[in-house]
């Protein structure tokens, strides 16, 4: 049935979507009602739920406009039921901005195999995941994915390499005036942000840690298919799907050496994740198998959503 749904991509597709996420949104706000008598917290809310709104609709357009996905609403579908994994991320405006700005940066990284305005789409990719470490540090790693990008599609020309400097250049000077505009020391921001923790032991309760867990599983699921039937796939999508397995990789990699850790950095890992479920319910044309994987994940995302409420 679920397949069936989200079989092709429709407005149903789309609206359902977008209500369930406004329904679990709302269904974690209200644990902390405070912020609806404040106009600024509330303005808040708002602001963090257009960016979530947008992230979806960002994974959608990516995965169509560049054949990720054929004309279905399963990525989408797989992104909302991983988020429900971790419904603190709903609280968490730096890892949401930084997911965002970090899609952003992958929408014209995956876009780069058309090899048209190659310069532009290097640079602005980098521009964005430097604009997301503001954010989330450690999100500047996924200027690895940059480089891979280019070694894939346009590595002779030697001014490509260049460009990530020259958008950390960009970055790095507006940064400076808006320290100097809003009077914070700059330097003092990067050092508390850039130190390396690999301890995991972060967890409020079991819930968290069966949450992680029950993740991690899915994970490894997902990842073993995308890898073992990747020989299979078109030749067309070989690179975009290992720079979406690239993008994975970095993002747990994010996860692993970041301060402060919790479940909520994961989200990083979410996209690239929506993108290879996705993928493996087209391959797998199996009906049954492909309800059950549906069924079962939104027994799961649903167990730990509610479980952390």
């Amino acid at each position: 049935m679920i397949t069936s749904v989200f079989r092709k991509s429709t407005p149903l597709n789309y609206s359902l979507v977008v209500i369930l996420i406004l329904v679990f949104f709302f269904l974690y706000q209200i644990q902390d009602p405070s912020w609806a008598t404040s106009y600024f917290l509330a303005f808040q809310k708002i602001v963090l739920l257009c960016f979530i709104l947008a992230s979806f609709f960002l994974v959608n357009f990516v995965v169509k406009k560049n054949g990720l996905s054929k004309d279905n609403g399963y990525a989408t579908l797989f992104y909302l039921l991983f988020s429900l994994f971790f419904p603190t991320i709903f609280n968490n405006p730096n890892v949401i901005y930084a997911n965002f700005f970090v899609l952003l940066a992958f929408r014209r990284l995956i876009s780069l195999q058309s090899l048209k305005a190659s310069k532009e789409k290097i640079f602005d990719a980098s521009f964005w995941i430097l604009v997301a470490a503001l954010f989330q540090f450690w999100s500047i790693l996924f200027l690895i994915l940059v480089f891979i990008s280019i070694i894939f599609h346009a590595s002779r020309d030697y001014r490509n390499w260049v460009l990530p400097f020259i958008a950390l250049l960009a970055v790095s000077i507006l940064f400076l005036m808006t320290s100097l505009i809003f009077n914070f020391d700059a330097v003092t921001f990067i050092e508390q942000r850039a130190v390396v923790d690999f301890r995991i032991d972060y967890f409020k309760n079991n819930y968290e840690n069966g949450a992680l867990s029950i993740y991690v599983a899915v994970v490894l699921f997902f990842v073993f298919s995308m890898l073992t039937t990747l020989s299979n796939r078109p030749q067309i999508v070989h690179s975009s799907f290992k720079k979406v397995v690239a993008y994975f990789v970095l993002a747990a990699f994010i996860y692993i050496i970041s301060p402060e850790k919790s479940n909520d950095i994961l989200l990083l890992t979410i996209p690239p994740l929506a993108v290879m479920a996705a993928s493996h319910i087209e391959y797998v044309q199996q009906k049954l198998n492909n309800e059950i994987v549906f069924y079962v994940l939104i027994l799961c995302s649903l167990f730990t959503f509610f479980s952390q409420l």
